[in-house]
């Protein structure tokens, strides 16, 4: 196994450190060209997908930066102390990248992927092969347990790797079931190759389920929802995009500090320009994606109809090709302080972290919009709702982060040397809890293999179900189009 890893790890390693947008580029142009586009035009569409990719990661980074010290002087004004530091999404990338078997597993999916598209099981290529970690981290967590419980090598990577594949497959299956959503969503038509396999949409079935219960106990609420799209239609440049996050980032700007001081006013009008123009930025990015995957659609076309009796295939992205729906940002905007306070309130029942680098919470937001098509109300509240989830599960992993961290040499300088770190909102928290119960069950102990037996069920049956009502939400639009 170890000789094998090693020349995975030869040949990918230095692609990968060249970072996303590189590996983007190069697996866009590549994959373009295999369908038959010219060079110059592949090209030409995975430039677009990198500066996109790039843009929004800048955009993120803005948003957060500016957030946190507003949040921080929150924190500093109340005294309130958390001990795991928030790091955000970066660091835990470059952390699970720093671990071989995170190309193994890369290998490992990229095989499942092909097996599938061959067997008529799915018809989406999972091109965002970058966010590979995101799936990793649930292999290394059972890894993880599996060797401090003494399980030999290969036994530990056989059982992280069955978790994967089973994750992986249900991830491109949920590309298929989200495909006539995200058209709709992005009014492209079917046309569009556009979907996603980012672990980011593995919260749709517990959010569907919130969906259904909103359904029956709140059946007349939709009628006073106030997504920006439409208030932008009925009343202007109140509803727009600029004006939602000026009003957000003067509320956080508040949290930071009430005292009505002529300098904290300029600040919250800093804060307010700074959200109102991110907001209006990811709009335009969010369109770069649809012209990033022109070129690769068009080869796709046709060589389904050449030589796949016009078969169709979908292209699984990274999740900001929908970045240009305001709902995400209004939503996540909203979120961010309620997760503060989430957090200081679930502090004495088991929640360690104060997010800061997560505070936008972009684990969860695009599934919230793919699930509620939108209605910002049910986005909000089913939010506010499954953050804990996040903070509790983040919590959970961090220890499990922390070792990996210094064990690829990848802790953050300057903090404490004792600190936990771990990503506040990282992706996937049903996954991340899933490694921890598998982990625990590698003891051998009764009681933990009958709580992995009960989740697994849970978590096969909630997602069968979830598919259920995709195909049905699938049919209905199909009926309309007709």
């Amino acid at each position: 196994m170890q000789p094998f890893l090693e020349v995975i790890n030869h040949i990918f390693t230095p692609l990968i450190k060249l970072g996303s947008g590189v590996v983007m580029l190069a697996v866009m142009t590549g994959l373009a060209m295999a369908f038959g586009v010219k060079f110059t035009k592949a090209l030409e569409g995975g430039i677009k997908l990198a500066i996109a990719l790039t843009g929004i990661g800048a955009i993120i980074g803005i948003l957060t930066g500016a957030f946190s010290e507003s949040l921080q002087a929150f924190v500093k004004n109340t005294g309130i102390s958390l001990n795991i530091i928030d790091v955000g999404w970066a660091p835990l990338a470059t952390i699970t990248w720093g671990s071989p078997y995170t190309l193994y597993f890369l290998l490992i999916m990229l095989i499942v992927n092909i097996l599938m598209i061959v067997m008529n099981k799915t018809d989406t290529l999972d091109v965002d092969i970058f966010d590979i970690w995101h799936l990793s981290i649930t292999g290394l967590l059972i890894m993880w347990y599996a060797t401090k419980n003494h399980l030999p090598l290969l036994l530990s990577v056989l059982i992280a790797t069955l978790a994967v594949v089973l994750v992986g497959v249900l991830k491109i299956i949920n590309s298929d079931l989200m495909k006539p959503t995200f058209d709709d969503l992005l009014a492209t038509g079917p046309n569009s190759p556009m979907t996603s396999t980012h672990m980011n949409y593995m919260m749709n079935p517990i959010i569907m389920v919130l969906d259904k219960i909103f359904d029956k106990v709140f059946p007349g609420l939709d009628q006073y929802d106030f997504d920006a799209a439409k208030l932008n239609k009925k009343i202007g440049f109140w509803g727009s995009k600029f004006f939602i996050g000026m009003i957000l980032g003067f509320v956080i700007g508040i949290m930071g500090d009430p005292h009505f001081k002529i300098l904290s006013v300029k600040h919250w009008f800093e804060l307010g320009f700074t959200a109102g123009a991110c907001l209006e930025l990811f709009s335009l990015i969010g369109s770069w994606f649809i012209a990033a995957v022109e070129p690769l659609s068009q080869g796709i076309t046709n060589f389904a109809n050449a030589k796949m009796g016009g078969r169709r295939f979908n292209i699984g992205l990274d999740w900001p090709f929908i970045a240009g729906r305001a709902e995400i940002w209004a939503c996540a905007n909203i979120l961010a302080p309620i997760m503060l306070v989430e957090a200081l309130l679930l502090s004495k029942v088991g929640n360690g972290i104060l997010p800061l680098a997560g505070i936008i919470a972009m684990g969860v937001t695009p599934a919230l919009l793919v699930v509620t098509r939108g209605r910002l109300i049910r986005m909000i509240l089913f939010g506010s709702l499954l953050l804990p989830l996040f903070l509790l599960s983040g919590t959970m992993i961090a220890p499990f982060a922390t070792e990996l961290a210094k064990k690829v040499g990848a802790f953050p300088k300057g903090a404490p040397a004792e600190s936990l770190i771990t990503h506040s909102t990282l992706e996937g928290p049903m996954e991340k809890i899933f490694g921890y119960v598998i982990g625990r069950a590698t003891t051998g102990q009764i009681s933990a293999l009958m709580t992995l037996v009960i989740f697994l069920g849970i978590y096969l049956g909630l997602f069968a179900w979830y598919a259920k009502e995709m195909k049905k939400r699938n049919e209905a639009y199909k009926l309309a189009k007709d």
